[in-house]
């Protein structure tokens, strides 16, 4: 109790020593004595948090908000406040309203001092959440690598003091085509709740099929007019504009665009459009998280979109179907950044450890026979005989052998891969596996992103490294032999988790959210105070 009790007491000592030290070297002279209490309170309500006792230290408690000078400073500030809500941020973490009231009701040199650090406090914090995020990513989900790029408390307070206050708090929004293109959607979509949402949803089970008639055609009709995929119609029939429409759906919320409003497709249309808000706000909160450069030419793996493409400068140049990790605690691919500097064609698969005990141990132990396609590799990187090992005495703490499976046709990873280096063992591949993508939903690997068209991919990636890209690349695949083959330009790689998505021309696009990733982080954002708004007119 004492303790506690007298710990506010040492910081207030402590923060006046510092004042002491740091004014003109002993007494106060009449002149600076005027300020004297300014500097004090300012001193005092700043030494709790050291990188704002260190700004201000280092200008001698001079104001950065409350003096005469600060005008323009204090209205820009806090015009950016009463814009936080349009960017999905927790508005109560910086209230604009209260800290207006504090500027205004400060008569004091305490009353001044407080205001000033109370304002700085906000901006550190303002500027971090609208530039990089407002959660820390791996503290919702450990499969999210991501880390984003943090700017320095202290180093961002210096950098706007000494800048245009308008356009450093401008220059503190992301600047991604994606970006702002989910801003413009999040207010479309307030909209949108403000004016009550898009009506009823469509009743009842079962398919709805072109040339049916009835009061679930008139409740789908009606709820597509409102979504902006059908222009205001009569019709009670499921004719071919509704079909089209209904295409249109499909193809906007990745699904297969048959014209039949099954169950999927009705499930995905009954989705309210608050969801629909919550998926941009989270979309936009990832967006913050990556930062500013993806690099003009990466690779980008949309996980819930089941595909992968090379982008160049927000164009797609090259996209191909993808499979993905399945909704298991060890197999969902994890969401993270890194570069691509080579593929290995005609390569050996290294079955990972956790494969090799997890699922091919019990068959062996069954059979020594069996998976007879891969390798036992012993410590000394020899290749063991079966039937000279007695698998029942090893477990998954104790198998001392390394699986591996030669370059072949049936290798798990096909004919070619492309490696990032990174600390998850996370790469894409081809597989020999082609009939998974036929499939809708595509999450059936072990974590490594699986590719439909790995020749193409490998073609397009080495467009302008050689003159012939297909002919290069099947000269090295003739020779049956592993292979690699370095890029001349290594790219970027960013695997993603985004259930909203824009393009630069059409609607946004959602997808569902297969891991529940999404889910967990507007839980995230709504606990830290980010909610839902429904704006009118």
């Amino acid at each position: 109790m004492v303790i506690v009790a007298a710990r506010p007491v040492f910081v207030r000592v402590l923060a006046l020593l510092a004042f002491v030290l740091v004014s003109s070297g002993g007494l106060a002279t009449s002149a600076v004595a005027q300020s004297t209490g300014f500097k004090i309170a300012v001193a005092e309500s700043a030494a709790s948090d050291k990188d704002l006792a260190e700004f201000y230290r280092a200008r001698d408690y001079k104001p950065l908000w409350t003096s005469s000078a600060d005008r323009a400073r204090r209205t820009a500030f806090l015009k950016a406040l009463s814009e936080a809500a349009d960017h999905g941020l927790p508005v109560k973490r910086y209230d604009g309203d209260q800290l207006a009231a504090l500027f205004r009701s400060a008569r004091t040199d305490q009353d001044r001092g407080r205001a000033e650090v109370e304002a700085s406090r906000m901006f550190v914090q303002y500027a971090q959440d609208i530039q990089t995020g407002i959660l820390t990513p791996s503290a919702v989900d450990d499969d999210i690598k991501r880390r984003p790029p943090r700017r320095d408390r202290l180093a961002q307070l210096v950098a706007f003091s000494k800048s245009s206050p308008r356009g450093y708090l401008r220059n503190l929004t992301p600047k991604s085509p994606e970006y702002n293109r989910l801003l413009a959607e999040k207010l479309r979509l307030e909209r949108v709740l403000g004016q009550g949402g898009w009506g009823a949803e469509v009743p009842g089970t079962g398919a709805l099929k072109p040339g049916e008639s009835g009061a679930r055609v008139v409740a789908l009709r009606d709820r597509l007019i409102a979504m902006g995929y059908l222009k205001r119609t009569a019709t009670q029939t499921y004719d071919a504009t509704l079909q089209k429409a209904v295409q249109a759906f499909q193809l906007d919320h990745g699904l297969f665009a048959d014209g039949v409003a099954g169950e999927v497709t009705l499930k995905e249309i009954n989705q309210p459009a608050s969801l629909r808000l919550q998926q941009v706000i989270v979309a936009m909160e990832r967006e913050r998280w990556m930062g500013e450069d993806r690099g003009g030419r990466h690779v980008l793996v949309n996980i819930t979109d089941y595909h992968a493409r090379i982008m160049e400068n927000d164009k797609v140049l090259f996209q191909t179907r993808s499979v993905v990790g399945q909704n298991s605690d060890d197999r969902r691919t994890p969401e993270f950044s890194d570069v691509m500097e080579h593929m290995i064609i005609n390569p050996t698969w290294n079955v990972p450890r956790s494969i090799a005990t997890k699922e091919y141990l019990p068959l062996l132990k069954k059979n020594p026979h069996a998976v007879n396609h891969l390798r036992l590799i012993n410590a000394s990187g020899q290749v063991v005989s079966r039937s000279a090992v007695d698998f029942s005495q090893f477990n998954e703490r104790n198998f001392p052998f390394d699986m591996k499976e030669p370059p072949s046709q049936g290798n798990a990873l096909g004919l070619v891969k492309f490696m990032f280096p990174n600390p998850y063992n996370i790469y894409l591949h081809d597989t020999p596996q082609k009939s998974l993508f036929a499939r809708e939903a595509r999450a059936f690997s072990h974590g490594c992103i699986r590719l439909n068209d790995p020749f193409d991919f490998a073609y397009a990636l080495l467009d302008g490294q050689v003159a012939d890209p297909e002919a290069f690349f099947h000269e090295k695949l003739e020779t049956r032999r592993e292979t690699q083959v370095n890029l001349a330009r290594p790219l970027p790689v960013h695997i993603i988790y985004r259930t909203a998505l824009t393009q630069p021309k059409g609607r946004v696009q959602f997808r569902r959210d297969v891991y529940g990733r999404d889910a967990r982080i507007f839980a995230a954002l709504n606990q830290a105070g980010v909610a839902l708004r429904a704006v009118r007119g």
